[in-house]
């Protein structure tokens, strides 16, 4: 059996706002924060590991989109994002645009 690990990087993808659309609107879109490992967060799901996946919830570092994620996402479909399908989830991080801070 392939290691998790190496199977879900194989996965990694990027994808832009309006490809995750379908996806929120079947509320199965979870939001990574920056800084955190998005494989880490995909790993730890794909092997329950419930009380890792319950400490980065408590600190609000996995979550739904916010409603105001959406409506700056909506504004903006061609947002980039990191990606990871841990089925039925689809994980995405934000990919910070260096060039949006000037």
């Amino acid at each position: 059996m392939p290691d998790l690990r190496t199977e879900l990087a194989a996965n990694l993808d990027e994808a832009e706002w309006e490809w995750l659309i379908p996806h929120v609107k079947r509320d199965a879109v979870i939001v990574v924060a920056l800084g955190l490992g998005l494989l880490d967060v995909g790993v730890a799901i794909a092997s329950d590991n419930i009380p890792q996946v319950q400490l980065w919830i408590d600190e609000q570092l996995i979550t739904k989109p916010t409603t105001e994620q959406l409506g700056e996402w909506n504004g903006n479909p061609q947002k980039r994002f990191q990606t990871l399908i841990v089925q039925p989830y689809v994980l995405a991080q934000e990919i910070v645009d260096t060039s949006d801070a000037l």
